[in-house]
């Protein structure tokens, strides 16, 4: 059966059996490309959201489905992502990177949050660092989802919390005070109502500044021992505050924990949450021990790693904007530097305002600041979209080209938050708060390929796949120096130049679709240089600094193979 090409980009998208038969069965070698976390397209996802590969895990520990709306968990697993991994779902959309919400135990029991009865599925509610959550599968789980992933060439983020432990419930007791705080609540004043307080309401708080030392939680002690491993846990524990000479204080056991899922199974780099309400020199002792734990991996697997790149951390410190530079104000007149202190970028919740910008605009300050700027030597990762930020852009998918072009086209690395390439809806009616934007990913939609405003949902999926797999054919796109070549119609160029690598690219928005349109090239190909049109797939032939695909689509993607 011969498919069309948005047939077979939907076909690929949904990993069918049209594709699946035709493909070997052992994982493909990864395309060995230029890779740079600056300009990495990282596809964010909560697991308990995402595919459901596994329906005897979806209630675990004596969980029920008694959650008020979009609250509980719906039987994401890690089995579901590496099912998509592996259909190509992720290759096919250009993404090099994965970053999934914790997959560590959570509480047990739901609590009511204010919202409604809640259950930990989000992950951020953990009730054991150092084991899997049962919901989402298994350790082995875990382990093949990240050797698919490298297969593949796809790295793999984890997310890490150094804030606090999950609400307190019939099921979860509190840990020590010598642990946590379990008051004042966070005014966000100054520097300490930021840190030295609880984000809300029962969700207790680690005492990250302590360098007391302290025992292991009795409640964790007695799980461990149910368990059959607390001598192992206790001789690891042993070692690891034997070699790096540590106090067994709360911040470096959780070190210790969330640097084994690095040592054991290769994660490429963290995302940390809730950063500014920890103190910031703790981000840089975890940099370190992440650091360590990446080389010892790197080490004992010489033939699966990725690359010699170290290991990398991102931030999620509310409310940082670009435009903040390297410093983010905490009040009170008190200053944090989170890029001195671990981080190699820092999540840029500006774009969603700055994507009301035209283009221009945005794209040259965006260069600017990373480029010569004050974030020369860093960078930041964009989105649109995520779990909690309760302000989307474009909550009602009614502009999803548009959003596909500013966040994929923006300087800097791209954070896909998942469904933004299938158009899920972020403003669901029967939810509340941050859960609207947390519904299942419409796969049926894909599926169907549902209508909507305009538009059809594959549709709006193939101009994703076609912008991130420019994205990863051409570091230039995101890590590149940005300048405009035009303003009608708008074209510009990325040019980078990192040591042997160089590379360049031209872009056209918004042309005209009722004719084929000759770009100027302003000399950054050479008449007789052949280029490619990575969205419409076509080449031809650059005549007097000039080249005209014959095609009629309003986004040109120009580079060379």
């Amino acid at each position: 059966m011969k498919l069309t090409p948005l047939a077979f980009t939907l076909a690929l998208a949904l990993g069918s059996s049209t594709i699946a038969t035709a493909a070997p069965q052992a994982a493909p070698a990864a395309a060995v490309r230029p890779f740079s976390w600056d300009n990495a397209t990282v596809y964010f996802l909560l697991t308990d959201r995402f595919n459901n590969a596994n329906h005897a895990n979806d209630l675990a520990y004596g969980r029920k489905a008694d959650a008020a709306p979009l609250r509980g968990f719906m039987g994401g697993d890690l089995a579901g992502i590496t099912a998509k991994i592996r259909a190509g779902y992720f290759t096919s959309l250009g993404v090099n990177a994965i970053w999934l919400t914790p997959p560590v135990e959570q509480i047990h029991a739901g609590t009511d949050e204010g919202t409604g009865k809640s259950y930990g599925f989000h992950g951020y509610w953990a009730a054991d660092f150092t084991a899997i959550d049962a919901n989402l599968g298994t350790e082995q789980d875990f382990r093949e989802l990240v050797e698919a992933a490298h297969q593949r060439g796809i790295r793999v983020l984890l997310d890490v919390v150094m804030n606090h432990t999950g609400p307190v419930t019939e099921a979860d007791p509190v840990w020590p005070d010598e642990w946590v705080r379990t008051g004042p609540a966070c005014t966000y004043k100054d520097a300490a109502s930021t840190i030295s307080c609880t984000l809300v309401e029962n969700l207790p708080d680690l005492r990250t500044e302590s360098d007391t030392p302290v025992a292991l939680p009795p409640a964790l002690v007695a799980k461990w021992q149910r368990e059959g491993r607390l001598e192992r846990e206790q001789r690891e524990l042993d070692q690891f505050f034997a070699r790096t000479g540590y106090p067994r204080a709360p911040r470096y056991y959780l070190m210790k924990w969330h640097s084994d899922w690095v040592r054991k199974y290769g994660v490429d780099g963290f995302r940390a949450d809730t950063v500014k309400h920890v103190e910031a020199p703790v981000w840089r002792e975890l940099r370190a021990v992440a650091d360590a734990a990446f080389e010892d991996w790197k080490r004992a697997n010489p033939a699966k790693k990725l690359s010699d790149d170290r290991f990398y951390m991102t931030a999620e410190v509310y409310n940082y904007r670009l435009a903040d530079g390297q410093l983010h104000d905490l009040g009170g007149g008190q200053i944090a530097n989170y890029y001195q202190n671990g981080f190699d970028s820092l999540i840029n919740f500006g774009t969603v305002d700055d994507a009301g910008q035209d283009y221009e605009s945005m794209f040259s300050r965006y260069s600017a600041m990373l480029h010569g700027g004050a974030l020369q030597g860093y960078s930041v990762l964009n989105y649109l979209a995520s779990h909690d930020f309760d302000r989307p852009y474009d909550a009602a998918r009614r502009r999803p080209f548009e959003t596909a072009n500013k966040l994929l086209l923006a300087p800097g690395a791209a954070q896909i938050y998942y469904g933004d390439e299938t158009a899920r809806r972020l403003d669901v009616a029967e939810a509340v708060g941050d859960a609207k934007l947390r519904s299942f990913m419409n796969w049926d939609e894909l599926k169907q390929n549902a209508q909507r405003d305009g538009y059809r949902v594959a549709e709006v999926r193939a101009h994703w796949a076609k912008l991130g797999l420019f994205r990863q054919a051409h570091v230039a796109v995101g890590a590149g120096v940005h300048q405009q070549l035009q303003a009608q119609p708008y074209v510009f160029k990325r040019t980078y130049s990192k040591g042997a690598l160089q590379d360049k690219v031209v872009i056209a928005l918004d042309l005209p679709t009722d004719r084929s349109t000759s770009i100027a090239l302003h000399g950054v190909f050479a008449d007789g240089a052949r280029v490619r049109d990575y969205y419409s797939g076509k080449t031809a032939v650059v005549r007097h600094g000039q080249v005209n695909f014959g095609t009629r689509n309003a986004v040109l993607l120009i580079g060379q193979d």
